[in-house]
């Protein structure tokens, strides 16, 4: 890993000054820094802060060491060798998790690129931005050989101070189907976004979510069936009133608006840190807390599109790594 890390160093000491990534714990005067030390340990790491601080080919082209202690040589000459043994599972498209989630997604996908290259032809880098995926990324490769490679000697490399986690892929990229079948293309897309939205309506929180919603409904039925006024007439009281006003939609199934209620919120969140959460995502005009109240606020977007995204991204969402925030449609 050192000559590795001597080179990334290097690559990014060269590149250029250090900008601003946009988090609060990045600290953005010192350079990126070693990936290693000499005492084995792996030291936290500042990321990249722009990108003419992405380690560049040049500098990560020389060596990539194995966690085995052994050494790769991966210039052009063996890049052409093949890979002994293939596994049965080996495919093109490689699942890579446990990435440092403060780097910005383009600085990672370009830092990806360069290493990767190097064992052979990177036809995409896929990465997202929601909270489902951070710190994860898929990498299409042009043959199984070279991913078979990049799986057997970058399992553990250390990029941006974690060490990689890497297997193949269960399923194809739409860049290599596209390439190598493009008769089935649309057929597996169309299965692939049809195991998603299974994915999704197996949910477990999407299901709960459903029965609350069907409780609801039936209960506001059971006010509403002949006979139904007439008991409550019967069983007139400050009880039978009350309980008739209980019956209400549940927050979590207010039609959608541009404006979001945010509740859960520990008592030290504060307006610029709701700012910082909610801005990741494109539209936000405002964020509004109220007074004697910290535990819940308002978020306006300029649609209901885009206050939808923050929404489905965010429900749910450690706040402070353990208060579970609950982001639903404000009341119109």
């Amino acid at each position: 890993m050192e000559a590795v890390a001597s080179q990334l160093e290097q690559s990014q000491n060269t590149n250029g000054d250090d900008g601003n990534l946009g988090h609060q714990s990045f600290q953005t005067n010192p350079p990126v820094g070693d990936l290693s030390a000499s005492n084995g340990t792996t030291p936290t790491v500042n990321p990249p802060t722009n990108q003419s601080q992405i380690p560049t080919d040049e500098g990560i082209s020389k060596e990539i060491a194995l966690t085995n202690g052994e050494q790769a040589n991966v210039s052009e000459s063996n890049q052409e060798e093949k890979v002994d043994e293939i596994p049965a599972d080996a495919s093109e498209t490689v699942y890579l998790n446990n990435l440092n989630e403060k780097v910005k997604l383009p600085v990672l996908k370009q830092t990806l690129k360069n290493l990767l290259k190097n064992f052979g032809t990177v036809l995409d880098v896929v990465a997202h931005r929601s909270l489902r995926m951070r710190g994860q990324a898929f990498v299409a490769f042009a043959d199984r050989e070279v991913a078979a490679k990049v799986v057997k000697e970058i399992k553990g490399f250390p990029l941006y101070g974690k060490p990689i986690e890497i297997a193949f892929a269960r399923s194809a990229a739409d860049v290599v189907v596209k390439r190598k079948t493009p008769d089935e293309f649309e057929a597996h897309k169309a299965e692939r976004l049809l195991k998603k939205k299974r994915s999704r309506r197996e949910n477990p929180l999407r299901k709960k979510a459903f029965a609350q919603k069907q409780a609801a409904l039936k209960a506001a039925d059971s006010t509403s069936i002949p006979g139904g006024a007439a008991s409550a007439t019967a069983n007139s009281g400050p009880s039978a009133a009350s309980s008739r006003r209980v019956v209400q939609m549940p927050d979590e199934y207010q039609p959608p608006n541009k404006i979001l209620f945010v509740q859960n919120l520990p008592e030290n969140a504060g307006k610029d840190a709701l700012e910082v959460l909610f801005k990741q995502y494109p539209g936000l005009v405002e964020v509004r807390t109220i007074p004697g109240r910290a535990n819940i606020a308002f978020v306006e977007y300029v649609d209901s599109t885009n206050s939808g995204v923050a929404k489905d991204a965010l429900h749910n969402y450690k706040f402070d790594g353990e208060h579970r925030i609950k982001v639903t449609f404000a009341k119109q």
